[in-house]
C-alpha cells in the first residue's frame, strides 16, 4: 500500500482519427478530471489498419501544452532511439516551459519494428536497444542541467517495462515512476525485483511511483489488488474516430472515492 493518493491517466491513442478529434478529446479529460494525459511516440498505428491515420508524438504534446491548462501530459513511451538525448533533453526543456511545468518525460527503449524499418533506424536487438537507453539516461540528465533557461522544474521522468535485469536496474536509477505491465501476481514479483535493484543503487523504493494500465472491467475489483500493492497511477487507454471515455470515468469516480 502507498500513501500516494490515487490519480488517473488518459493514454489517448494517436492513431485512426484526425486531430480535431484528439484535441477535443483531450479537452473533454481534461474538464473531466483527468490527472495525466499521455499520447504513445509511434510513426504508425499499433493495431487496425497498419496505414491508417498517425500523428508525431512530441509535435502533439506541444500542442496540448498549449491546448490544455491543468492536467501534467507526456509520452507514454517515448522511443530513445528517434532522436538524440541532448535533442530530447532540449525538446523536453521547451514542452515543460509551454505547459507552464506539467511535463512528465516518459521514456522506453522501443519495440515497434515497423517504426525502425520505415523510418531508417537500426532495429538491433532488445538488449542492444536497452543498453543504448541506459547510455543516453545520463546524457538528457546531463543536458538537462546545461539549458537556458532550465527546466521550470525536475522534470519527473517515467520508465516503462518490466525487464528484471536491465529495465528495473534503469527504474531504480534514474525513474521518478515506473510504468509496469501485467496483472497483480506479475506486478507483485516485479515489485520485489525493483526493491532489490533499489537497495544496490541506494535508493529509496518509495521515491518511486507506480503506474499501471488498468485491467478490464470494473474499477472496484479491477483497482483493488493493485491499488494495495502501492499502484496510484492507473492509466485508461481510448482512441479512434469515436473515442469512448465511459472507462474514464468510471475510473475517476473510483479514484474521488478512493482519495476521500
Amino acid at each position: 500500500m502507498t500513501s500516494r493518493p490515487v490519480r488517473i491517466g488518459l493514454q489517448l491513442q494517436p492513431q485512426h482519427a484526425d486531430y480535431a478529434t484528439i484535441r477535443r478529446t483531450a479537452a473533454e479529460a481534461e474538464e473531466l478530471g483527468v490527472d495525466v494525459l499521455f499520447n504513445w511516440d509511434h510513426f504508425y498505428p499499433l493495431y487496425g489498419e497498419p496505414e491508417g491515420l498517425h500523428f508525431e508524438c512530441w509535435t502533439m504534446l506541444a500542442a496540448w501544452a498549449e491546448a490544455t491548462s491543468r492536467v501534467e501530459i507526456g509520452a507514454l513511451v517515448t522511443c530513445n532511439s528517434y532522436r538524440n538525448p541532448g535533442l530530447l533533453a532540449d525538446m523536453a526543456r521547451t514542452v515543460d516551459h509551454i505547459s507552464d511545468g506539467r511535463l512528465i518525460l516518459g521514456i522506453g527503449s522501443g519495440w515497434f519494428e515497423k517504426d525502425y524499418l520505415e523510418y531508417g533506424y537500426e532495429f538491433g536487438t532488445a538488449g542492444g536497444r536497452l543498453d543504448a537507453l541506459a547510455g543516453a539516461l545520463p546524457r538528457i540528465e546531463s543536458r538537462l542541467g546545461k539549458l537556458n533557461p532550465p527546466p521550470t522544474r525536475k522534470i519527473p521522468v517515467l520508465i516503462g517495462g518490466g525487464g528484471e535485469k536491465k529495465t528495473l536496474k534503469l527504474v531504480a536509477r534514474h525513474a521518478d515512476i515506473w510504468h509496469s505491465f501485467g496483472d497483480a501476481e506479475t506486478i507483485a514479483h516485479k515489485l520485489g525485483v525493483l526493491r532489490g535493484h533499489c537497495a544496490d543503487a541506494g535508493r529509496d523504493f518509495t521515491e518511486i511511483e507506480v503506474s499501471a494500465g488498468v485491467p478490464q472491467g470494473d474499477p472496484e475489483t479491477g483497482g483493488a489488488a493493485l491499488r494495495e500493492l502501492g499502484v496510484s497511477l492507473f492509466t485508461v487507454g481510448t482512441g479512434g474516430p469515436k473515442p469512448d471515455l465511459g472507462p474514464l470515468k468510471q475510473w475517476l469516480a473510483w479514484r474521488d472515492e478512493q482519495n476521500a
